[in-house]
């Protein structure tokens, strides 16, 4: 029989970690306000609420509007390690929304994140490096990652993070050295990223010679991988058990050996074969890169004369998606050229 009596159990789906949520637009709003309180247990679950909500597009864009991430950036620099880290994960969740890409550039997010980077918390430094990467993703945010000046931070702590940190590292560094390479290159980003190439974790290597594409763009980048002697390792990658890491050195070779010392540097390293093994590879950048490469290698007397046997195999290639039949045509020409 049904009784009046109330039982001092929570209901099953109340997280007591978490704030109360009001009803409709109060939501936010009253969020925020606990956002700004005195007390550290009212932070903590106005954090973790949040983090929830974070996850919907429509209540990213009312968060920026109403100002949370001006409260968020207060937290940033709260004593307790636990507001730190879930401050750094609101703040990651909503940069993977374009709106909250895009609401870090407006309100100076990236550079009130950046004093976060030698937090003693690696959880803390996860989520700032996922909410970098996702930033990077806009143009527009990898330039307002470069033009805070972090890139020699961020090239340093390459060297000192853990490998699941790395990974996130190389991603935004790979799209930020696409916009501007100049501050990597005079931090000595070469030299580290050619250790990276001999890390035993296949992401770091992969992401590694990605970014390495990005840094030889520009010829001071070129004239580097030569000088510290990067083209022999990445030689050695075509062969590599990973199909993404022989892609990515394809492509950083590519671009390397646009000069002569590192046309020259390639051929010997006896780059040729290698490269050639990756025209029938699975992945179409594979084999676009490849062709490119030893595109390049045909402009040196020597490469074109150790390459004409194989224009056969490059015109099987013309058979193939559009990006590369266009590269295979280009090669023949450069292979068949007579001076």
């Amino acid at each position: 029989m049904a009784h009046a009596r109330i039982s001092m159990c929570l209901p099953p789906d109340i997280n007591p970690t978490q704030a109360a949520i009001a009803y409709g637009c109060r939501a936010l709003p009253k969020l925020n306000q606990e956002l700004q309180s005195e007390d550290l247990l009212t932070r903590q679950k106005a954090l973790m609420a949040l983090c929830d909500l974070m996850h919907d597009p429509e209540h990213v864009y009312t968060a920026i509007d109403i100002g949370c991430l001006e409260s968020l950036k207060a937290l940033l620099k709260d004593s307790n390690d636990m507001v730190r880290i879930k401050t750094t994960e609101v703040l990651y969740i909503m940069t993977t929304h374009n709106v909250g890409r895009e609401g870090f550039l407006e309100h100076d997010v990236i550079l009130a994140l950046s004093y976060l980077l030698n937090d003693p918390q690696s959880d803390c430094r996860k989520n700032l490096h996922l909410a970098f990467k996702h930033v990077a993703q806009l143009p527009s945010g990898a330039q307002g990652i470069v033009k805070s000046g972090l890139i020699p931070s961020l090239v340093w702590n390459l060297q000192r993070e853990e490998e699941e940190i790395q990974v996130l590292l190389l991603d935004t560094l790979a799209a930020c050295l696409m916009e501007d390479s100049t501050e990597a290159l005079s931090s000595r980003v070469v030299p580290f990223l050619k250790q990276k190439l001999l890390s035993t974790n296949n992401d770091i290597r992969s992401k590694a010679a990605r970014t390495l594409i990005a840094v030889s763009i520009p010829l001071e980048g070129k004239n580097q991988v030569w000088q510290h002697d990067v083209i022999p390792i990445l030689v050695h990658l075509l062969k590599d058990s990973v199909e993404e890491v022989q892609a990515n050195a394809a492509g950083a070779l590519m671009y390397a050996m646009v000069t002569t010392q590192g046309k020259y540097a390639a051929l010997d390293t006896e780059a040729i074969q290698p490269l050639m093994g990756l025209l029938d590879s699975s992945l179409s950048k594979a084999r676009l890169n490849a062709t490119k490469a030893l595109t390049m290698l045909a402009e040196a007397p020597e490469g074109r004369k150790f390459l004409k046997p194989y224009v056969p195999i490059f015109r099987i290639l013309e058979m193939t998606p559009e990006a590369v039949r266009r590269a295979a045509k280009i090669a023949i020409k450069v292979i068949e050229w007579k001076p």
